[in-house]
């Protein structure tokens, strides 16, 4: 199982990236940032960074707004 959030437990799947994760949970907004296992991913390594079996992901909406 994957944690998302503190919210959803995802099956692992092999092969699975943070995309996958981002796709699975329904985040669809451009602007977000990720950590896995409490480090920050860079935007450009979210198709190619691997996810394993129990890691935590946090996914945060970058919103502005006045």
């Amino acid at each position: 199982m994957i944690h998302v959030n503190d919210k959803w437990d995802l099956a692992w799947q092999p092969g699975m990236a943070i995309t996958d994760v981002l796709r699975a949970c329904g985040f669809s907004y451009p602007h977000v940032v990720v950590s896995l296992n409490n480090a920050l991913v860079p935007p450009t390594e979210y198709a190619t960074q691997p996810v394993a079996d129990g890691d935590e992901v946090k996914v945060i909406h970058i919103i502005a707004g006045g």
